[in-house]
């Protein structure tokens, strides 16, 4: 059989679970292909510059990096059933809701894997291992997942979970879990009985590691049931089906997550925007790096330093820019909104040197 696309990742990867859900609700004509250490090498590398999931390949040898970006390129082909909201609030929220699932649980999520790696250490060794030992032992792959693993157990503290900041990275994620099952027991997904680009988003951290790690996925299971069970909507999905709420409506059991979204990751933000302008002001033409030092940052009330992740401005403008492409006669009801979560400062910051990403390569430039 012939297929449109091959997914290249792996199922205990973050961002794969969020592309592979996607594929599975577009309903295309796709295969998975584990991204082993030797597809890596001769597949990914080569056409990447870095050896990093998920990639798609399409059937007339396009390569796409990045799951933002494979799920634009997959829409443009593919729009029927888009998972973006045509109506302004739905859309701003869906895609400020994309980026908080892969930007900011994305420290609950590595937090729980590595630093609770006792309670579930053969599972997930056993897993990196297998990707470079299919046929191996379960002592060998677990001896070839310490080796592979340890590049990733470094990053929690970079990403600033510390022991200064544990406490407020777990009490903030179990207050969202919190939120999330509440909404979860009224609606099938975010917005309605469709998923939309914020259901991706959160896919990312949700599955792969705080709903498929034993660990997370027990507390997740017995504490948010109904956040579970849209897990496995996510995984199984009726493909191109459901609607968006109708007249633009927000549900009131998202305004506790977007709250916390304006209460600790936007500020964050807006730190990022203004390290990269420097940068780029003192670095004329020069492709900005992934990460530029640390700065102070809060979760769930704890105090602590991270990174400071370009990419994040990257993701941030996408519902930057939605907001500032609206027109006067929509905006409104939008700016209600924004003043109901705390938001509206973020959205009216200027952003003077937007940041686009390079084919092929992971570094960010001005946009001109």
């Amino acid at each position: 059989m012939t297929y449109d696309y091959t997914l290249y990742g792996a199922d205990f990867s973050l961002y794969t679970g969020k592309a592979r859900a996607y594929m599975r609700y577009k309903g295309l004509n796709w295969q998975e292909k584990k991204a082993t250490l030797d597809v890596v090498r001769d597949k990914i590398i080569p056409n990447v510059g870095a050896a990093i999931i998920p990639v798609i390949e399409s059937k007339d040898g396009q390569v796409v990096q990045d799951t933002t970006d494979i799920i634009d390129y997959l829409e443009a082909r593919h729009p029927q059933g888009s998972v973006y909201p045509s109506t302004p609030k739905q859309h701003l929220v869906s895609l400020m809701l994309e980026f908080f699932g892969d930007e900011w649980l994305f420290l609950p999520a590595m937090h729980y894997r590595w630093n609770y790696l006792e309670e579930h250490k053969e599972f997930v060794l056993s897993a990196f291992g297998g990707m470079g030992l299919p046929n191996g032992s379960l002592e060998n792959k677990i001896s070839l997942g310490e080796k592979l693993c340890a590049p990733f157990r470094g990053f929690t503290k970079r990403m600033g979970v510390t022991e200064e900041t544990r406490d407020g990275v777990e009490s903030s994620y179990l207050a969202t879990l919190d939120q999330l099952n509440s909404h979860f027991e009224k609606y099938d997904f975010l917005l309605g009985s469709r998923p939309c680009i914020g259901d991706f988003g959160l896919m990312a951290p949700l599955y792969a590691h705080l709903g498929r790690d034993p660990y997370p996925k027990a507390l997740m299971q017995s504490r948010a049931p109904a956040v579970y069970r849209w897990v496995e909507r996510m995984n199984n999905p009726k493909p191109l089906s459901g609607e968006f709420l109708l007249n633009d409506e927000i549900p009131e059991t998202l305004i506790p997550i977007l709250q916390t979204q304006c209460d600790e990751q936007l500020p964050d933000v807006l730190k990022v925007i203004k390290k990269s302008a420097v940068w780029l002001k003192e670095n004329p033409a020069g492709n900005l790096p992934r990460f530029l030092g640390n700065q102070d940052f809060t979760v769930g009330g704890k105090s602590g330093r991270r990174w400071v992740s370009t990419y994040t401005q990257w993701m941030f403008q996408r519902p930057w820019s939605f907001y500032q492409s609206l027109q006067s006669k929509t905006r409104p009801e939008v700016d209600a909104l924004l003043n109901e979560i705390g938001g509206k400062i973020f959205f009216n910051f200027k952003i003077e040197h937007s940041l686009v990403r390079k084919p092929g390569q992971l570094e960010l430039v001005e946009e001109v």
